[in-house]
């Protein structure tokens, strides 16, 4: 598994070029995009497609050529394959197959933006890319707005505008986050801003809807102990009588608070009852 650039060319590793250059086929998401690398490399190692749609086919002949006693090596068109890339089916697949499986590590949109963001969790959450359809889109937001971890988005150009904004609705306009946007690249951008501001950057500048994006928001804010005593004490009863979007927004009209972070409680008091 062969981390490549994600967009400049120094950051192949030369244990990867090495490894590309030395193993007899090379599993590529985009044969095209992937044949560009090795020819800039001056590799000639044959290809095979290995894509979203064709992965289990093409594991069963990667496992082959592996039976075979060659070497495979498996890539994404840019990045660490495997993660929001093709990849996860053929590592499970070499290993039920008893063949070792060696990442070779390298350039990662994910880590890269991480390490160039500052946020203030040292834990975080990495979600890859959200849902397309703006309902399910915020749905999936809601269920991440109370995380006390930094989360993590990959989100494609077409989409970053109405995302960031539907971040805003649902996270809350205040809350910090960073865009990072084509990483490594001439038109390399991060920016950290409250998620209001960076929806509305994003809307006015049509440069900022184009190539690489990811998209990191700050944890929930922490709740003092007492504000939590006292948000589970109007939350339990609701939740045991209630449908749960009435009960958070009863007990939001009722209590104040964060509706977002009460519907993350109202989830787990639900979750507790349900054990009893």
């Amino acid at each position: 598994m062969v981390a490549t650039p994600i967009g400049n060319l120094a950051d192949l590793t030369p244990r990867a070029r090495a490894v590309l250059a030395a193993v007899d086929l090379v599993a590529a998401e985009d044969t095209r995009v992937t044949g560009q690398l090795l020819k800039l490399c001056g590799i000639d190692t044959r290809m095979i497609s290995l894509r979203e749609h064709n992965e289990r086919e093409a594991a069963e002949r990667v496992i082959e050529r592996l039976r075979a006693g060659e070497a495979v090596a498996q890539v994404s068109d840019a990045g660490t394959p495997a993660v929001s890339d093709p990849g996860a089916r053929l590592v499970a697949a070499v290993h039920a197959a008893g063949f070792p499986v060696v990442p070779i590590p390298g350039a990662s949109a994910l880590l890269a933006a991480l390490a160039g963001a500052g946020m203030r969790s040292p834990r975080f959450y990495f979600h890859g890319f959200p849902e397309s359809k703006p309902g399910a889109r915020r749905r999936e937001f809601e269920q991440l707005a109370g995380l006390p971890h930094t989360v993590a988005f990959f989100e494609a150009p077409h989409r970053i505008a109405d995302s960031v904004a539907d971040m805003a609705a649902v996270f809350g306009a205040e809350r910090e986050a960073v865009l990072c946007r084509e990483l490594t690249k001439t038109f390399e951008t991060i920016r950290r801003a409250p998620l209001g501001e960076l929806a509305a950057w994003v809307a006015s500048d049509a440069n900022q809807q184009r190539g690489e994006l990811v998209v990191l928001v700050e944890a929930a804010p922490e709740q003092a102990e007492d504000d939590a005593a006292a948000h589970d004490a109007l939350l339990a009863p609701l939740v045991r009588e209630l449908p749960l979007k009435q009960a958070v927004k009863l007990a939001a009209e009722i209590g104040g608070g964060n509706r977002n972070a009460l519907y993350q409680r109202a989830l787990q008091l639900k979750g507790e009852a349900a054990d009893e």
